[in-house]
């Protein structure tokens, strides 16, 4: 199911240029869903909305959007569950969750479901703008130049197909955790900082003021899918005060 997924979106892709890139917007609340939509209109995609995560789930796997934005909290089926939803379908569908909410607890469960990023409530509808850009230019990126980072003798990840093989265990990952271990393969000879991966593998602005756990998360995500001990980590590892560095030979 999800090849035949990822050959549809690579099919989306290369029409990327021709047609306006469409946005689901998943929302429960009425003046903020038009807003968005409003806001989006005017930037120039195809905006469709949702507002419960049942015809979420239903437009969603429907298949043809770039970018699906969607709010946590929402009637019949909460943001988590259509996350881990469509995570399940397609794992390279880009996801970015809103929550009314700044607590730990919800960015870090929304961002291991898989969510590419979040935005909490209330936003500021520029840096949305900017963040939902960021996305889309990230995943129209097509880097084959790495298709494969070999762990030690622990694992083989396999870029192309979002997998990796360790013994007789098959591990998936998603695609921004897959570019995140390309970008530090090939910066193996220095520590990469936060800044340095929110720049070059989110697509960030370095002047952007952003506050955001996203890569911390994502790295302990990493470590418990490519260690051996993900506490006591030998391929990614933490260079006090200057960021992450991967060993592959471990």
């Amino acid at each position: 199911m999800s090849c035949l997924w990822r050959t549809a979106r690579l099919t989306l892709n290369r029409r990327d240029m021709q047609r306006k890139l469409r946005i689901l917007v998943v929302e429960d609340e009425e003046p903020i869903r038009n807003g968005l939509v409003d806001v989006f209109l005017y930037h120039g995609y195809a905006v469709e909305t949702a507002a419960d995560g049942n015809s979420a789930v239903q437009k969603a796997l429907g298949g043809g959007f770039d970018l699906i934005l969607l709010d946590i909290m929402l009637p019949g089926m909460d943001g988590f569950e259509v996350c881990n939803r469509l995570r399940a379908a397609d794992p390279e569908q880009p996801i970015i969750m809103l929550t009314a909410r700044s607590g730990d607890e919800e960015i870090i469960k929304g961002l291991s479901l898989g969510a590419d990023d979040y935005v909490a409530k209330p936003f500021s509808i520029t840096q949305l703008v900017l963040r939902v850009k960021a996305v889309l230019r990230r995943t129209r990126v097509v880097n084959q130049a790495q298709q494969h980072i070999r762990l030690g003798d622990y694992c083989d990840v396999d870029c192309l197909n979002l997998s990796a093989r360790s013994g007789t265990q098959t591990i998936g990952f998603t695609r921004r955790e897959v570019e995140i271990l390309q970008y530090l393969s090939v910066n193996t000879e220095r520590p990469v900082s936060r800044e340095e991966l929110l720049n070059k593998v989110w697509g960030y602005a370095k002047n952007l003021d952003l506050e955001t756990r996203t890569i911390d998360i994502h790295i302990a995500k990493l470590r418990r899918k490519i260690e051996p001990d993900p506490g006591q980590p030998r391929f990614l590892v933490t260079v006090r005060g200057a960021g992450y560095r991967l060993h592959t030979e471990g």
